[in-house]
């Protein structure tokens, strides 16, 4: 064998090599495609909390609000987002919690007085 066919022959090995580590490497195990699906769902979750629960206390209140001072979630089913008023907002405490299974929000509390309280089965 030349030099020529043995730098032919490493080189298409090295590409053999990488094909099977990429492809072995694609395999995850039933805990990994587990933990991602979590991870997938609590970011929807709160990237639905973080658009719909701003929207309403804007409506309710007629004071923007950005970022909440607390979030509750069980990872699973909920999301409670808590906001604490500004000088020069219209409310002092809003809280606003959104299950998934409803698809949006189930209760919202502006100022200990309840707005929206769906019942969640």
């Amino acid at each position: 064998m030349g030099n020529t066919q043995k730098l032919i022959a490493a080189v298409v090995g090295a590409i053999v090599i990488g094909f099977v580590m990429v492809g072995g490497s694609k395999q995850q195990t039933t805990e990994q495609k587990e933990a991602a699906s979590m991870i997938r769902a609590v970011s929807s979750m709160q990237s639905m909390a973080n658009q719909k629960c701003p929207q309403l206390i804007k409506e309710k209140t007629g004071s923007q609000v950005y970022f909440p001072s607390k979030t509750d979630t069980d990872k699973a089913t909920y999301v409670t987002m808590e906001w604490v008023g500004e000088p020069g907002d219209n409310f002092k405490k809003a809280s606003c919690t959104l299950h998934i299974s409803l698809g949006g929000v189930s209760k919202l509390v502006i100022d200990d007085k309840v707005l929206i309280d769906k019942k969640v089965r």
